[in-house]
C-alpha cells in the first residue's frame, strides 16, 4: 500500500502499463502463432500476409519499449526463415 501521494500515482500508472504491456505481448504472440499456423497448413500466400502483418506488430511493441529491439528482430529473422524454408522447396 502506497504511503505518498506519488507512490499512489506511480501505482496506479503501473497498473495501466502492465495491462498495456500485457496486451502488446500477447497480441505479438497470437500474430506469430497465425504465420506458424499457416506455414503448418502449407497455405504460402496466407503465411505471407501473416508475417507481414506481424512483423509489423513487432516493430510496434519494440518501438514502445514492450520488447527489446534485438527479441522483435530474432522474432522476426526465425518466423522468415521458417517462410523461407516453406517457399523454397527441398532439394533431396
Amino acid at each position: 500500500m502506497p504511503n505518498t501521494k506519488s507512490a499512489a500515482k506511480r501505482l496506479r500508472q503501473n497498473i495501466k502499463r502492465r495491462a498495456r504491456n500485457r496486451a502488446v505481448k500477447h497480441m505479438v504472440k497470437t500474430h506469430c502463432k497465425r504465420v506458424l499456423a499457416a506455414i503448418q497448413a502449407g497455405d504460402l500466400e496466407r503465411a505471407r500476409e501473416e508475417f507481414r502483418l506481424a512483423a509489423k506488430k513487432i516493430d510496434q511493441a519494440a518501438a514502445k519499449g514492450v520488447i527489446h529491439k534485438n527479441k522483435a528482430a530474432r522474432l522476426k529473422s526465425r518466423l522468415a526463415q521458417r517462410l523461407n524454408r516453406l517457399s523454397v522447396p527441398a532439394a533431396s
